[in-house]
């Protein structure tokens, strides 16, 4: 009896961590298929279905001639535009120019980039409202980790500890101990560090070390050995400033997607870092433990991602369809039906195997932890900057 009542508390215990996975992909894809809305209501185009969830209908209702609908599975969504899915348009109560396939490419493809360009507007509204609210972190130099057998180590140097300067020069925030150490090569640097009450002086010299950068690349950098502690500082922003450092914020997640895609495309990184559903659950589940404003900054790094990998010309994504409106507005007449039928079939194949793929690698993780060279933001000359 206890072995089962150890198991329930056990499933219960996750939760909330299934709550706000459902909550915010559910909400994420809402957006994206509201932007495809929006689109569709502002050039006139009619919408037989606006669905948030796939598979069996759960309730829905009418308004106007559109059906919103609520599915069971919460994961996916979509808008059915008259015509898309269906010859069907005046049967459904709609007219002939109310039909997507009647519109010309240029407006087909602003409906298809509607979605994605929803996914990155939620995001800098989601960055600005943490940066208005709450004010922009700064990462305060307070050691987390430190690597055994580093520079750090060797110095004496503990968790816990905050550095106060560096070779004499003040420091204010985490972000100057990479730099500062990057640029040192190889020299021995004078720490001046904080511990409880008690102001230490530490001296060491950088060592070149293995590390893996954000994309899973394998370099060498100059480094103590050391890892950011979790304490921050929270600078007030006006609404201008905020929303500077959400359009910022919003930019770097962009550019920091784009290249891990190219870099996974190229292959200079390894194709076992794609990541799947099961990752994404984990990292929600994880960011409900630091609170809402973790969960929110998670959720517009998602959003970032879940748009720009639509824009991917991969047919039936978005992107796909983009990619046929503009062959036929440089060629001048549509691709043939049969072309894009079976690119969408060969479209689904990959998205199956690719999804199969990553959850594949996703339940390797579980079994297989990764070798760690070096505690993770640890100090050195390479890392993506914070922004001051």
């Amino acid at each position: 009896m206890t072995h089962h009542m150890d198991f329930l508390l056990h499933i219960l215990s996750y939760w909330d961590s299934a709550l706000a996975v459902i909550l915010v992909l559910g909400g994420l894809i809402f957006f994206h298929e509201l932007g495809h809305f929006i689109a569709c209501r502002l050039m006139g185009i009619g919408v037989v279905t606006f669905s948030i969830g796939m598979g069996p209908k759960l309730c829905s209702f009418h308004r106007g001639k559109t059906e919103y609908r609520l599915s069971w599975l919460p994961f996916g969504g979509y808008v059915a535009s008259v015509g898309e899915y269906s010859d069907e348009v005046e049967e459904l109560g709609f007219t002939p120019e109310e039909a997507i396939t009647s519109r010309p490419a240029w407006q087909r493809l602003a409906m298809a980039a509607a979605g994605p360009f929803a996914n990155l507007l939620l995001a800098f509204l989601l960055y600005w409202g943490v940066a208005a609210t709450a004010g922009m972190a700064v990462p305060l130099p307070q050691i987390g980790t430190v690597l055994p057998g580093g520079a750090a180590a060797e110095a004496g140097m503990l968790p816990g500890d905050t550095v106060l300067a560096i070779d004499g020069t003040p420091l204010a925030e985490w972000n100057q101990i990479p730099e500062m150490v990057g640029a040192s090569e190889g020299r021995s640097m004078h720490f001046t560090v904080r511990r409880g009450e008690e102001k230490l002086f530490l001296t060491m010299t950088p060592t070149r070390m293995d590390r893996t950068n954000m994309f899973g690349e394998q370099e060498t950098a100059w480094m103590i050995g050391v890892g950011a502690g979790s304490a921050v500082r929270y600078e007030k922003l006006g609404m201008l400033d905020a929303a500077r450092q959400g359009l910022w914020q919003t930019w770097n997640v962009i550019d920091i997607t784009a290249q891990s895609i190219r870099k996974l495309v190229t292959g200079s990184v390894a194709a076992e870092n794609v990541g799947g559903p099961l990752m994404i659950a984990e990292m929600l589940g994880k960011s409900v433990e630091h609170g809402i404003m973790s969960l929110i900054m998670l959720a517009a790094f998602i959003s970032v991602n879940l748009g720009l990998l639509n824009l991917l010309p991969i047919p039936v994504l978005d992107g796909g369809l983009i990619l046929f409106c503009l062959i036929e507005m440089v060629v001048r007449r549509p691709v043939p039906e049969k072309i894009q039928e079976y690119a969408m079939r060969a479209g689904v194949v990959f998205l199956i195997c690719l999804m199969l793929f990553a959850t594949f690698n996703d339940v390797k993780r579980w079994f297989v932890q990764p070798e760690i060279t070096q505690p993770e933001g640890a100090a050195d000359g390479n890392q993506p900057p914070v922004k001051p």
